[in-house]
């Protein structure tokens, strides 16, 4: 049982290194203009580091954290079981807790929150809580296949779409390199966007965001079902398996992106390619725990341990950096010395996470979460004894 909460609490860190690379990208120059580069006349070295970027990190730890979700939400129905506790009543509030701060992280200090999203796909899974493995498995695949298609076909931009971005950048870019709190904030709350599409699309995509990221999420509770990870020596085959398939599949499907010129087919592979490099990942680490491995497992293990205080703080300091109300440095930086700040916040969050969890057990915003999910002051879970139990 350690050892699996281990690599669990280690693929959390790893993830959490791999989204904030992914992040520079937004912080540095918006949550649409990270992709249209030729806006910001980006150097050689920043070029490729750009591409290796899209081909090897983004798209594909956001699914791991989902993997993780999934895995996670099956092992406290299991915790919450064993003490007799109303599985959907406790969920459900901390879905609610999720909503408030995705809510919240997003409106006071960036936009591309994903706890949002966490709290969507919770409540959808709420319907999948008590099903058997085997259907896990088969809503998972079903899932993928028919998000995928959607994936495939060329979207023709017309002169007015590429104007409309242009702007959009172009303010963007104003209201974030202002020395004015207030700037950036209004424009994260204007809701303009650089499209010019019907208001029931945003509702449309507002009721499939959680489909497109459910089979993941499924996919982590089957493997938790299937008690995945518990035993990584007696697993290391399958793990190298899984690494190799799914690894290289991904890599190419997302290279062909930028080999084929043929936006048709390569937007599909691209998207399918990330969920399968996104597999290749946690297989390939959880290689690592066939093995002694140390302090380099532990300092993952104790960042993913305050995953949720960590993934806030990556938001504060980052934004800090780039807007203009902090460093300014919005679109000056570079993609290659992006990549490479990423891994200094990095290590500074497992030097914090270290020291902190040496003083403390749970990191604050882990602390709420727990105090709202199980309705106690103290975070933890309330068991109920029976009267056989309490006479014995």
């Amino acid at each position: 049982m350690k050892r699996r909460i281990s690599t669990i609490d280690g693929l959390r860190g790893f993830s959490l290194l791999g989204i904030l690379i992914a992040n520079m990208l937004i912080f540095q120059y918006g949550i649409f203009g990270k992709d249209s580069p030729e806006h910001f006349q980006l150097s050689s070295p920043d070029t490729v580091a750009y591409v290796w970027t899209k081909i090897f990190v983004e798209g594909s730890f956001l699914p791991i954290f989902m993997f993780l979700f999934g895995y996670s939400l099956i092992k406290l129905k299991e915790k919450l079981e064993r003490n007799q506790l109303k599985v959907k009543r406790h969920l459900v509030r901390r879905f609610l807790l999720f909503f408030a701060f995705g809510l919240f992280h997003s409106i006071f200090i960036w936009e591309g929150d994903i706890l949002g999203a966490y709290s969507l796909i919770g409540f959808l899974m709420l319907l999948f809580i008590n099903r058997k493995k085997k259907t896990l498995l088969v809503w998972a695949i079903v899932l993928f296949v028919l998000t995928s298609l959607m994936g495939f076909g060329e979207i023709e931009q017309t002169e007015k779409d590429i104007q409309l971005m242009e702007s959009y950048i172009l303010e963007e870019t104003e209201a974030y390199s202002s020395d004015r709190y207030a700037d950036a904030f209004a424009f994260r709350q204007s809701g303009e966007l650089p499209f010019d599409l019907p208001e029931f699309f945003y509702v449309l995509m507002l009721v499939l965001t959680p489909l497109l990221i459910a089979p993941l999420t499924l996919l982590g509770m089957y493997a938790a079902k299937r008690n995945w990870f518990t035993n990584p020596k007696q697993e290391r085959k399958w793990y190298i398996r899984g690494a190799m398939g799914f690894g290289i599949t991904g890599l190419l499907l997302k290279s062909s992106h930028y080999i084929i010129h043929d936006p048709s087919w390569t937007e599909g592979a691209y998207s399918i390619g990330a969920i399968f490099l996104a597999l290749g990942y946690i297989f390939g680490f959880a290689i690592l725990y066939t093995k002694e491995a140390g302090k380099f497992l532990s300092s993952f293990e104790k960042v993913g341990q305050l995953s949720l205080t960590n993934y806030l703080t990556q938001s504060i300091i980052c934004t800090v950096i780039f807007y203009g109300y902090g460093l300014g440095l919005f679109a000056k930086m570079g993609v290659f010395l992006g990549i490479l700040l990423a891994f200094v916040i990095f290590v500074l969050q497992i030097v914090f996470s270290q020291l902190y969890l040496k003083c403390f057990r749970t990191g604050p915003f882990e602390k709420i979460m727990r105090i709202g999910s199980y309705f106690s002051l103290k975070g933890q879970v309330k068991q109920k004894r029976r009267k056989k139990e309490s006479a014995a």
